[in-house]
């Protein structure tokens, strides 16, 4: 997959996140301030349930956005063996019985994942367990991570 492709999906799929969300927030925002919401009595906590996800919403975009920033002022940089993997590389892993998975170590937005056509890419960051194994590692390269208590290596087969 191109970089320059897949880092315009993520912008694009940022962008679409934080505006359905700034909508939501908005939505909950105006049911908590609704004149026919306020409370009639101690149990009546539409308003203030609404306003709670008005504010959750709130932070949410605003991680969003500012995720959207890092990605939008991204250099892409290519594979340089000499440092090794370094932020906006593309990965491909390689387990042990040959399946194969595809990593962009993004400077934000972890977990994203984003279809690549002849692929899905999943977004991670320097700050993950697997993103802070990654750094500095080479084509050839294992990285190793235990989950529910299973050691799964994997080994680094392509960096662009």
């Amino acid at each position: 997959m191109d970089k320059t492709a897949l880092l315009a999906r993520i912008v694009e799929t940022l962008a679409r996140d934080e505006d359905v969300l700034r909508c939501a927030a908005q939505t909950a925002y105006e049911a908590a301030t609704a004149e026919e919401n306020i409370a009639e009595n101690k149990y009546d906590t539409l308003s203030l349930e609404a306003s709670y996800l008005a504010t959750g919403q709130a932070r949410r975009t605003a991680e969003i956005r500012q995720s959207l920033l890092a990605y939008q002022q991204l250099l892409l940089r290519d594979y340089d063996p000499a440092r090794g993997i370094q932020i906006s590389n593309l990965v491909t892993l390689e387990d042990k019985s040959g399946e194969q998975r595809l990593l962009f170590l993004g400077p934000e937005a972890a977990g994203l994942k984003i279809d690549a056509g002849d692929g899905q890419v999943t977004v991670i960051t320097p700050r993950s367990p697997l993103g802070q194994q990654l750094l500095g590692k080479k084509v050839d390269d294992e990285v190793s991570l235990v989950v529910a208590g299973v050691a799964q290596v994997q080994v680094v087969v392509e960096v662009v």
